[in-house]
């Protein structure tokens, strides 16, 4: 990704350092996939709430990636309200995971995705904001 991402004509001027959105991208990938898989998980034991939770979460965090993905179109107070907006998914679905975490192992690892992906985003901000 990071050969892609140098490729792009936009790349020097998005107003973020690449390896931090390299690692806010990856991060939000991974998220996305592991709260999908959890919501699965989650519908399949009767637990409504973190399945909806997970699912959010799985939105938000593909549309992150995605806008990431298209530098030519940024917008830096889009941009902050949308990475604003995933870090309080990530961090709402990470508390609500966080509760099932002693009993079950999926909504462990979506805790701790989410919790990545906060961590990625709030770096990604950081690099915006000194950018």
């Amino acid at each position: 990704m990071a050969d892609m991402m140098k490729s792009m004509p936009m790349a020097g001027t998005t107003g973020m350092q690449m390896p931090m959105m390299q690692d806010c991208i990856e991060a939000c990938s991974a998220a996305s996939m592991a709260a999908t898989m959890c919501a699965d998980a989650d519908a399949g034991e009767g637990m409504g709430r973190c399945a909806s939770m997970c699912m959010s979460t799985a939105d938000v965090a593909m549309t992150m990636m995605r806008m990431m993905m298209r530098p030519a179109g940024y917008d830096m107070g889009v941009m902050t309200s949308m990475m604003t907006a995933c870090m309080a998914m990530g961090e709402a679905c990470a508390a609500e995971c966080s509760m099932h975490a002693d009993m079950s192992e999926h909504c462990r690892i979506c805790a701790s995705a989410c919790t990545a992906m906060v961590d990625a985003c709030r770096a990604a901000m950081s690099s915006m904001q000194s950018a």
